[in-house]
Formats: structure tokens, sequence, C-alpha cells
């Protein structure tokens, strides 16, 4: 490496074996050197600090097998989340790997405006041993919800099950189940949802179906309805990609948006007047009606299928009991 390509400190040389031909290079970085990040080393192989062969290479390189990987390797700074004494229901726990049900309004790591009472912050506090893959402010997560999105989460507590956990995830080998209320009724009883997300062109904190955007990637999401009523229904949704707000943004496209989804339905909050055609003001939801209610996948140790499920929280069982009761199609 010339100097100023990479940051100073200490040079390491490795040889792929074919065990690892066809490996990511940041992820076989992370599993040679499990007390980095790999969030950090991403960011010293993108910023040169990393060479395949004597030549720079990108995070997503695929390796082959007898490459010589050189690298400099520099320690951050570490600051992980402060533990915080929050209560989580674990659905399943070994040592490997916990379950958690997220209960709605929890972010799950810190930032912006979100540095306390996060998922992570009652991980550092409840389990001794996380893993360090997903960077220091993300300990153990391999996956994410959204902060209004409640149910089922998994979390990793070693590195070489995080790696495991992630590549099951981006070879769509998880499965994925959501329970979802949306405003309308589909005409179908099925249906799967194949359009491209990218970033809003004009709100940043929104996605957008954009085709032929640098931003765009494909997703696939597969809905069928479980009851309808007058105004609403319910849906079991399974999503075939893992794209951000995927759900909410493909059943707004479609014609169907999520409940209370102040994003993309406008609202920010149901009551039971709305529900049942009255002047009640009673309030009975103030988030997106959406749940993570199952996850299947391959435990990465065992190779058995390991499958959990959440059960639906308070407020969106109040919900649809209302509907139950007032919109009988």
């Amino acid at each position: 490496m010339t100097p100023g390509q990479q940051p100073a400190g200490e040079l390491r040389e490795l040889i792929v074996e074919p065990a690892h031909d066809g490996w990511r290079l940041d992820a076989f970085l992370a599993l040679q050197f499990p007390r980095y990040s790999r969030v950090h080393l991403r960011r010293q192989i993108s910023a040169g600090g990393v060479q395949v062969d004597a030549a720079r290479a990108k995070p997503a390189y695929r390796l082959r097998a007898g490459q010589q990987v050189v690298l400099s390797l520099t320690e951050l700074p570490r600051e992980g989340p402060a533990p915080e004494e929050i209560p989580l229901t674990v659905l399943y726990e070994d040592v490997h790997l916990v379950v958690i049900d997220k209960p709605p309004g929890m972010v799950v790591h810190p930032s912006k405006g979100h540095w306390q009472g996060t998922l992570t912050a009652a991980l550092a506090f409840h389990f001794q041993q996380l893993s360090s893959s997903g960077g220091p402010n993300r300990p153990g997560i391999v996956h994410r919800l959204d902060r209004d999105t409640s149910g089922v989460i998994v979390v990793a507590k070693t590195d070489e099950v995080h790696l495991a956990l992630a590549a099951q995830f981006e070879q769509r080998d998880v499965e994925k189940e959501y329970f979802a209320l949306v405003y309308g009724v589909p005409d179908r009883d099925r249906d799967m949802i194949e359009q491209p997300i990218g970033v809003h062109p004009h709100q940043r904190e929104k996605m957008a179906i954009r085709r032929d955007h640098e931003t765009s990637r494909e997703a696939t999401t597969f809905y069928e309805v479980t009851e309808r009523f007058a105004r609403h229904a319910a849906l079991r949704v399974l999503p075939k990609t893992g794209r951000t707000h995927q759900i909410r943004v493909h059943l707004c496209h479609a014609g169907f948006p999520v409940v209370c989804d102040r994003l993309y339905s406008g609202r920010s909050r149901v009551t039971r007047g709305e529900l049942l055609g009255t002047r009640d003001d009673t309030e009975l939801l103030a988030r997106q009606a959406l749940h993570a209610r199952r996850i299947a996948l391959r435990h990465p140790v065992t190779g058995l299928r390991l499958e959990c499920e959440a059960p639906l929280p308070v407020d969106l069982q109040l919900v649809l009991d209302t509907l139950r009761v007032g919109q009988r199609p």
C-alpha cells in the first residue's frame, strides 16, 4: 500500500481459503477480526485501507480462493448505547441468539433525536454478550423494524451467528409475516405487489415507488385479505424483500394505506367514532397498524427451523374488535 491510501495501523496479510471462496470482502474480514465492527471495516475498505491482490476493492467485492488480502487495522472509539433497565418480552433465547417482541414506539437503535429508550439500550442491560458486526451503536441488531411497528425481531449474540443470519436475510431465506390493518377494501383475496422502491424525490423521511433511479431497488410484497369490513380490511402480509418502509409504500401504492400511518396515509390517530360512524372521540390508536407477527428461519448453529410468533398487541386488537362490531360488510 502506498502512503496516504489507508489509515495508519497494524498491517495484516491474509490468504483466502477455499472455504471462503465467494465471500464478500467485508464479511470475510468481519469473520477474521470479530472485535472490529463490520461498519468499521467497511469504512476502512472504502478509505483504501484494504487491498486484494495489491488492488483496492469495494466492501461487496467477492473473494476467490488463493487471493491475498492486505489491510491496515486501525481502531475507532467504540461507544455503545448505555444500558437502560427497560422491560423486554423474550420469545426465544439460547446462547447464540434471542428473539424479542418489540413494543410499538420503541426505536431499535440510537439515532438523531432518539438517544434513549432504544431496543439496543434495553438489550445492553439484559444480555452480557451481543454481536458487534452491526457497529458499536447496533449491538446484536441483524435487521430492524420501524419505531411504530411492533413485533418479532431477531438479535445475534455472536458475530459468527450475526453473519450467518445476515446471509439468510440477504438470500431471502427468512420468512417474515406481518399483520396490517388498511384503509379501503381490496377487491382481490390475495395479490403480489412488485414495484421498485427508492428515496422520495421531495421528502427525506419517506420512500416512494421509483423506476430507473439510482436509489431504487426491486421489491416484492405478497398480501392476503383475512377479514373485510365496510371501509377497512385486515391483511396477512409476507414481504419477499426487505426494503425500507416496503410494506407501507407498497400498500399505499396499491390504494389501501396502513391505518394511522402518518407518512403514507396522512392520518396520525384513529378514534372509536371514526370506526363506528359516531361522534365518540375516544382515541384507539396513535401509531401505524402494522405488526411483525411471525418469523421463521434456519438456526445458524443447529440447522433446525426456528419459528417465533408475537401475539397481536392490545392496541391493534382493540381496533380489530371494534371493526368486527361496527363495520361488518
